[in-house]
């Protein structure tokens, strides 16, 4: 039993410094330039990432099927309309193979900003994206700046201070 025991807590602090090394490496991501891209939106417009540039970015990979996706969801749609006004935009990325699952979705619960579409995952793969949701928030030179896996309720104010932060500069 002690045997076990040892390989067990063993095998854990192994996994717990891979997650730290892999957060390590998500974070060193940070403050270089956000990979482009093009995606279709849900109203069948191409939309690329570049054309943003000069505003602030919240890049928010979601899917239907994701509770806290759905949660986080008007919140975030609220947060797009309050500082839309100050060069600030939310692009929900949909990572969903069936794209009618999120054009389901979005037509009972729309929201105000654009809604992208990427079932090949092409884009959710440039961004490293393994939890969902999962944001990052891009400075108005096109530099990530921000990385935000999962939801939880009160995350939104953690949004809104570096949104804040970030059209100031």
């Amino acid at each position: 039993m002690l045997i076990q025991s040892k390989n067990i807590i063993t095998l854990i602090a192994l996994v717990f410094s891979l997650l730290l090394s892999m957060s390590s490496a998500q974070a060193a991501e940070l403050n270089k330039p956000a990979p482009d891209f093009t995606l279709k939106s849900i109203g069948g417009k191409n939309l690329k990432l570049s054309e943003y540039v000069g505003n602030v970015v919240f890049l928010n990979f979601w899917a239907s099927w994701c509770a806290p996706c759905r949660e986080e969801m008007p919140l975030l749609d609220a947060l797009h309309q309050k500082y839309e006004d100050l060069g600030f935009v939310v692009l929900g990325v949909n990572v969903e193979e069936q794209t009618d699952l999120a054009r389901s979705y979005i037509s009972r619960r729309p929201v105000k900003f654009p809604i992208l579409l990427d079932p090949q995952n092409q884009v959710s793969k440039a961004y490293n994206v393994i939890a969902m949701p999962t944001s990052v928030v891009i400075d108005r030179s096109g530099n990530m700046r921000y990385l935000h896996q999962g939801y939880k309720a009160g995350d939104e104010a953690q949004y809104s201070k570096i949104v804040k932060q970030l059209i100031r500069e």
